[in-house]
């Protein structure tokens, strides 16, 4: 068997009805009676009849996200797939990798992310936010845009843009107030970029205006019982692998309000001598963005019965 990791999408990946494919799988039918009871509400309805609006906002998108990729995952497992040499999760998706890695269980797991949905959500006022994506440039010249945005408005200013998540080499979101999102837009057009595309988002996720919201996130994470992962996680923050339960909730804090660095996540897979990475979760959106960062390696996904067909074959 080829050596494979297991990566687990963030927030965009979303569709009504992305379990329905495989909706008897006793595995799935489990996660979903589980993820239920702990959440208080019934999340299988929510996934399977939306609507897309509902299935959109962030208190309900990272925790049916949560859900989706743990129930791809436990299907695999009970299917008799073998461990991955390695697992990691963009953005949310960090805290699905932790789940498979044994760090959460799915009940601890599911109100912990509603509650930090629920928190970036309150940390910034609708519509005082944003994020969008610059195609076209490189890390560093997004980085010096946004400085450059950002120094414009002046000293003591409010106005904050940051790059947020960086998802390959010429891809790069950006977050921060509306109008320094607007700003660094406007500027790195006119600095080469092909194009800036503002993200249906409702607050600027991985900014440091979503610091108030970590420090509620913080208190959180210190009343949960965490393990050490039976599985390498290689985080979002810092591109580690951690295995002391403190170090990883103090991670995940600091993920809340720092940048995802996807581009060198994917290298330091690589470099654990893993040659293919699978998706767990609905859509492709990693599959592309693992290729795009490094051609060399094998990309698949895994969200229902052809896709888990597909993977098996592919690591056999």
């Amino acid at each position: 068997m080829k050596n494979f990791a297991f990566v687990f999408p963030g927030q965009g990946s979303q569709a009504v009805g992305m379990l329905d494919a495989w909706a008897d799988h006793p595995a799935v039918a489990e996660t979903l009676r589980e993820s239920s009871d702990a959440m208080g509400e019934d999340i299988g309805r929510l996934i399977h009849e939306g609507p897309a609006d509902l299935l959109a906002m962030t208190i309900n998108t990272q925790p049916v996200m949560l859900v989706a990729g743990i129930a791809a995952w436990r299907v695999w497992r009970a299917e008799g797939g073998a461990m991955p040499a390695a697992v990691a999760g963009h953005s949310l998706g960090e805290y699905s990798a932790l789940v498979a890695a044994g760090t959460l269980n799915l009940a601890q797991a599911v109100p912990l992310v509603r509650f930090r949905a629920q928190a970036m959500q309150d940390a910034v006022p609708s519509g005082a936010g944003a994020m969008a994506a610059v195609l076209g440039l490189s890390a560093a010249a997004v980085v010096a845009g946004c400085r450059e945005a950002q120094a414009s408005f002046g000293p003591g200013s409010a106005e904050v843009v940051e790059a947020v998540n960086f998802n390959d080499p010429v891809q790069t979101v950006i977050a921060g107030s509306k109008a320094g999102v607007d700003k660094a837009c406007e500027l790195l057009k006119a600095q080469g970029a092909k194009r800036t595309l503002p993200l249906p988002v409702s607050a600027p996720f991985h900014s440091s205006l979503m610091r108030p919201a970590a420090e509620k996130l913080k208190q959180k994470l210190a009343d949960t019982a965490f393990l050490a992962p039976q599985i390498p996680v290689v985080n979002n923050i810092d591109v580690a692998v951690e295995s002391d339960p403190d170090r990883i909730r103090d991670a995940l804090y600091r993920q809340a309000f720092g940048p995802v660095r996807w581009v060198e996540c994917v290298a330091a897979i690589k470099a654990r001598g893993i040659d293919t990475v699978v998706e767990c979760g609905p859509r492709k959106v990693l599959t592309a963005m693992v290729k795009r960062v490094d051609p060399s390696l094998t990309g698949a996904a895994l969200f229902d019965p052809a896709t888990l067909a597909e993977v098996r074959a592919l690591l056999a």
